[in-house]
């Protein structure tokens, strides 16, 4: 470190104090800027802006100002990263707001004054201005309920303390069970000198850490997992970036190689790299993890083949690192695969768009029950007791094709659980969702909106970016379950090209058109159908005129009863029954017999005529041709019985063991 060239001393003249000394005020906060936002402030709330309030005040004022820049830079609040640094932000203002007596949620009423005086120096918090006043207008709805909650617990809790120290195992309750942060409860008690015992909450903190890994590891989960439990105890979570940008910037905070944490890898290595922040999507919700790179200006490339996310909050990017080294601490830039994101979007959106026709059509009963988003198709499993018919398919196609042609909004809101439900949101029976959701809201129709659920996934903006929807499988996974596998975009475009294509390489072979095809194929198929008939009455005749393949049917006499034995070659099974009737029909009394042998295996039947059932049963008959064939069961009519057998090379035998027993019955 060497000497400046011209040693100096940092004042810390930012805005707010450059603003100060041209406007001859000794207070950052009676700056015009800050003067006309606690004015909004003191009007609204309806109470002085000096005296006990002139705290209040300025926090709102500040507080408003940096979660106005925050939310236009595309930051949300969230309960990770700089999302949740956001929220902490919003939420001490909100409880001065709380403090100064305001009713209604306050801060998105300020919105129009932080415009007014900022919006034409910084004309992003005029763009962003609806999604400003909307964000802080849900989050204070929200968070007016935990206050008033959490600040009566606190109030039971501090019955008859003047000072004095609250124990850190209730400030840790009003935090686990109420979502009371501890930061609030400090400051809500500092005005009454009432300390927290901070060690007793982290005590308690840790403890229920503790039991999450117990329960964790009860669970059945692979012992070498429990790494990712060590990570996100020394590191926190990831936060998703995802939603707003496909590139980001993060600080690397594990590597974990050959299921062990390491400081470093080199070019060839196989390592999961776990950043603080990143837009790669873990797998999760039935939808595919990113893909694509990472590197930094020391020459680092590492290429991100899935990214997948462990315990709900880790995201794991699996990568190969192509050039350079990558360590602990490192800054990396994080690229995803768009084009392959934008491919995912679509599945995913489609996917919502599906569940809606298909309860639209099939009923409401209908039911995710699991589902797949990948880049190159889409699957999605449902409650369903029958298959779908070709019409069901073909209206839940239009349906969606619908709505992708009417190229609606796709609009994203966070909330609670309760009020996306009431809202009219789909939930998936059995899931488990936390205090702040996302609800994906897409379509339209006479009614409203088309579909409306709870989904953490990416998502188009608008949904002409699906491009075409095609249904290309649908069938049974289980009992009541169904199955409907679809393409989008440019996926369904080539295979319904392709299926074009085959369409026209049949009308070739077939000379006809391709709308002509249909037609010809029906005819061809009634052409082989009468020709198969005819091919089998040939044999049938050739057969039973003893001009055949095989051993000739003789009308011979054995123990007083007319009897024809016969063995057929290459003669069809299903034939038999219809040649045995039309030998009783020649006999008019007597037994027939016939053997047919098809790629070794053997097939038999035996009829005896109406009157000599009583005395020769056409079943008994059948077990001993059967049994002699090397098969097993065979049964029927006692004037009719059928069976066979894999020894075809002993149907001469079988016949003659038939002969041996009528004959023996006549004796």
């Amino acid at each position: 470190v060497g000497n400046l060239p011209k040693p100096s001393i940092d004042t810390g003249m930012g805005l707010e104090r450059i603003a100060a000394v041209m406007q001859g005020v000794t207070d950052n906060y009676d700056t015009d800027t800050f003067k006309a936002l606690i004015a909004a402030s003191g009007a609204l709330t309806h109470t002085a802006t000096d005296g006990a309030n002139t705290a209040s005040h300025r926090v709102i004022a500040d507080h408003l100002r940096t979660a106005g820049f925050l939310i236009a830079d595309g930051v949300l609040p969230a309960s990770e990263g700089r999302g949740y640094v956001l929220r902490r932000i919003m939420r001490r203002a909100m409880r001065h707001a709380h403090i100064l007596g305001a009713k209604q949620p306050l801060m998105h009423r300020l919105v129009p004054a932080l415009v007014t005086e900022m919006g034409a120096a910084y004309p992003e918090l005029s763009r962003a201005r609806p999604l400003i006043e909307a964000t802080l207008q849900q989050e204070e709805t929200r968070f007016r309920q935990t206050l008033d909650k959490g600040l009566k617990l606190l109030d039971e809790a501090t019955t008859g303390m003047t000072d004095g120290t609250l124990a850190g195992d209730v400030a840790f309750k009003l935090y686990d069970t109420y979502g009371f942060p501890y930061d609030l409860t400090e400051d809500a008690l500092r005005e009454r000198n009432i300390a927290v015992d901070r060690e007793g909450f982290d005590t308690a903190m840790a403890e229920q850490k503790r039991a999450a890994r117990a329960a964790w590891k009860g669970s059945g989960a692979k012992a070498s997992d429990d790494i990712w439990f060590d990570i996100v105890e020394q590191t926190g979570g990831t936060e998703f970036l995802g939603y707003a940008s496909d590139t980001g910037e993060g600080e690397v905070v594990a590597l974990v190689k050959d299921g062990a944490r390491v400081d470093h890898a080199t070019t060839g290595d196989t390592v999961a790299i776990v950043v603080n922040q990143t837009p790669f999507y873990g797998e999760s919700g039935g939808q595919v993890g990113d893909a694509g790179h990472i590197s930094n200006d020391s020459g680092l490339r590492a290429n991100v083949t899935e990214t997948s996310k462990q315990l709900g909050r880790v995201f794991v990017h699996h990568a190969i690192v192509d050039a350079g080294e990558i360590k602990v601490g490192d800054p990396v830039k994080l690229q995803i695969d768009v084009a392959r994101r934008a491919q995912i979007r679509a599945n995913h959106s489609a996917t919502h768009l599906l569940h809606e026709a298909l309860r639209e059509r099939l009923g409401t009963h209908v039911a995710q029950k699991g589902s797949l988003v990948a880049p190159d198709r889409l699957r999605f499993d449902f409650s369903q007791p029958v298959a779908m018919t070709p019409a069901d398919i073909a209206q839940v196609e239009a349906d969606v094709n619908a709505q992708v042609r009417g190229n609606g909004a796709v609009t994203t809101l966070l909330m609670t659980p309760d009020d996306a439900i009431a809202m009219g949101a789909m939930a998936l029976f059995g899931e488990k969702y936390g205090d702040e959701v996302r609800v994906v809201s897409m379509g339209s129709t006479e009614d409203g909106t088309y579909s409306i659920e709870l989904c953490g996934g990416t998502h188009v903006n608008a949904l002409g970016d699906i491009g075409l929807f095609k249904v290309v499988g649908e069938g049974a996974v289980s009992s009541g379950i169904r199955r409907v596998e679809a393409l989008t975009g440019e996926a369904a475009r080539a295979y319904l090209t392709g299926r074009d294509d085959r369409l026209r390489e049949a009308a070739a072979v077939l000379k006809s058109t391709p709308d002509e095809v249909p037609a010809r194929v029906a005819s061809l198929l009634e052409d082989r159908r009468r020709l198969e008939r005819e091919l089998a009455d040939a044999k049938k005749a050739l057969a039973l005129g003893g001009g055949g393949s095989g051993e000739a049917a003789g009308l011979e006499q054995v123990g007083g009863v007319a009897f024809i034995g016969q063995v057929l070659n290459d003669f069809e099974a299903k034939g038999l029954r219809g040649a045995v009737d039309e030998a009783k029909q020649r006999l008019g009394s007597g037994i027939a017999v016939m053997v047919a042998i098809n790629d070794g295996r053997a097939s038999v039947a035996v009829g005896v005529t109406a009157d000599l059932v009583a005395s020769h049963n056409a079943v008994d008959l059948l077990k001993i041709a059967v049994a002699t064939l090397g098969g097993q069961g065979g049964g029927g009519r006692p004037d009719m019985a059928q069976g066979g057998g894999p020894d075809g090379d002993k149907a001469a035998e079988a016949v003659a063991a038939v002969r041996a027993k009528v004959e023996a019955a006549g004796a």
